[in-house]
């Protein structure tokens, strides 16, 4: 292998890549197994990171770093380190790459109108703390208090004259005296206006003072959330990215036809474009990469140390996207139509239902990109049914037993089975790890990532209700055979109850988005029960783990 240059950012290759091949493309970064050589690279910064001693308690909090395995024009490899975001409060180190633009520079146009927004929060939190002010809205929410009460006895006490005045009608008055109850009443209602004016005048006086203050505070908010929208524009406007060829594009032109249509914050300074923009910088050619976890796992999320994780979706799929660009990359696996001569596995049929057992990583429903599914082949085989078919689904990657209606009426029954938690489910799967218990409950909410789909996250305040229960069957090793029943059906809820750490904190194998990657991930459906909709018979389907 050639030396070399002397870029203090370019590492060599540990000694053991004799006789490693270099990738033949380069890494599809959304699903991904890391290429021996970026295993390699990153146990070197693994090791580099456990030796700074003054960065440890920053690092325990959690930090995605990534490797780019790199080639010279000479041909000579070496790899390339990052991390997101900024460390130690800098983003520049020597042992990784710089930023695509630095945004902690002290003289930048950046950290001088953040100082500036940091003067307006400083105005706001002053005004909103002071005496004066406070005061001021004490004083009005105490007369609007009193006000009430003040208004609240008097209509209290017209209600009690016209009860005394309507039992003296029923009496035989004198023409004069029906005439003083008259004027009785019109006197308490014109006092009572009088009252009503009063009370609000004085509360007027108090809202004009109280507005004062607050239109100073709404000034100085929306002046603010202008200087912030600015600043993010001119901010993203910096961030020009590079392709393998040559071609740049800023994050506001990246971002402008996606759903969203502006960047997220922190956008551009994930690892893998700080690595890429580096490399098309200095002439090197990307051939493959890696991002992994260091320290604790994130409060909502589950990130495990010296894991690998696909990049994120929501910053960097459309940098990723124009970046990867005149580079050959690996197919996506996911859209790989890898069961298209498979035939599909009927497990029980009768002339109201149908029972399959889905393949792993074959689709229930057609996606995006075409690619087959159960929904298909089953429209196929029973092209006059005026049902929607599938009664419930599975992940692309899990395995196992899919129910379907062959009747419109039948699939609205069989739903309601499934709402009301009458249809019992039995999964399989294989864990890294071994649980502490035996068996149990799991009881954590979960939400989207809406960041980083399709990742889910566990979110106390935010989360649906999600709970399985759990049996260990088998402990082997490092590995655990475990028996779920989902007592909800939350996206994802198994694979993310399996790795939390307040559940089960062991992933399931091959579980790419909240573990490691494998030839598969290790979850099937094995049984299903439940009172068929027709004949009233109880319906048991198991077709146990191929695993």
């Amino acid at each position: 292998m050639n030396k070399l240059s002397s870029d203090s950012y370019l590492h060599p290759l540990p000694g053991q890549v004799i006789g490693i091949p270099l990738p033949v493309r380069f890494t599809y970064p959304f699903h991904y197994t890391p290429h021996p050589l970026v295993r390699l690279a990153a146990e070197e910064v693994l090791h580099y990171l456990s030796a700074r001693n003054d960065w440890q308690e920053e690092l325990q909090q959690g930090k995605m770093f990534g490797v780019l395995i790199v080639q010279q024009a000479d041909r000579s490899c070496g790899y390339l380190a990052a991390f997101s975001g900024n460390l130690a409060g800098s983003n520049l180190h020597p042992f990784f790459v710089p930023p695509v633009y630095d945004l902690l520079q002290p003289d930048g146009f950046f950290r001088i109108e953040e100082a500036n927004i940091s003067a307006i929060n400083r105005q706001i939190r002053e005004l909103e703390s002071s005496p004066e002010y406070q005061s001021c809205e004490a004083a009005l929410r105490d007369a609007r208090n009193s006000a009430g009460q003040e208004l609240e006895r008097a209509r209290q006490e017209l209600k009690n004259a016209r009860a005394l005045r309507e039992a003296r009608r029923r009496e035989p008055l004198t023409p004069e005296e029906q005439e003083a109850l008259i004027r009785e009443s019109q006197f308490q209602k014109a006092e009572y206006k009088r009252l009503e004016k009063r009370l609000k005048d004085q509360l007027l006086h108090l809202q004009e003072k109280a507005d004062q203050y607050r239109e100073r505070l709404e000034q100085m908010k929306q002046e603010r959330k202008s200087r912030s929208a600015r600043l993010q524009k001119e901010l993203f406007g910096q961030f020009h990215m590079l392709n393998a060829r040559g071609e740049s594009k800023d994050l506001c032109e990246l971002f402008r036809d996606t759903p969203q249509g502006t960047p997220p914050a922190g956008t551009g300074e994930c690892a893998l474009p700080k690595l890429l923009q580096y490399a098309y910088l200095h002439q090197l050619k990307p051939l493959a990469m890696g991002e992994f976890w260091w320290g604790n796992s994130p409060k909502n999320e589950i990130r495990r140390h010296g894991h690998f994780y696909p990049s994120c979706i929501g910053k960097c799929a459309p940098i990723l996207k124009h970046m990867l660009i005149g580079l050959e990359v690996d197919p996506n696996p996911l859209v790989e139509n890898r069961h298209h001569d498979t035939p599909l596995e009927i497990i029980y049929e009768d002339p109201w239902i149908v029972v399959v057992n889905k393949p792993a990583g074959m689709l229930s429903v057609p996606g995006k990109n075409g690619l087959d599914s159960v929904l298909q082949r089953l429209q196929e085989l029973y092209p006059e049914s005026d049902s929607p078919l599938l009664v419930h689904r599975l992940d692309m990657d899990t395995s196992g037993l899919l129910l379907a209606a062959k009747d419109k009426n039948i699939h609205q029954c069989l739903q309601a089975l499934f709402e009301t938690r009458q249809i019992r489910k039995r999964y399989t799967a294989l864990l890294q790890g071994n649980p502490r218990q035996d068996e149990g409950t799991i009881d954590l909410p979960l939400c989207p990532d809406f960041s980083d789909r399709p990742r889910q996250q566990v979110n106390w305040e935010l989360g649906k209700k999600a709970v399985t229960r759990f049996r260990v069957e088998e402990r082997s090793g490092g590995t655990t055979r475990v028996s779920f029943w989902p007592l909800t059906g939350r996206t994802h809820q198994l694979r993310v109850h399996a790795a939390h750490p307040e559940g089960l904190d062991s992933p399931i194998l091959g579980d790419p988005l909240y573990g490691n990657q494998a030839d598969r991930l290790y979850l099937h459906a094995a049984e299903l029960e439940f009172t068929h909709p027709v004949t009233g018979e109880t319906i048991r389907l198991c077709k146990e783990a191929p695993f």
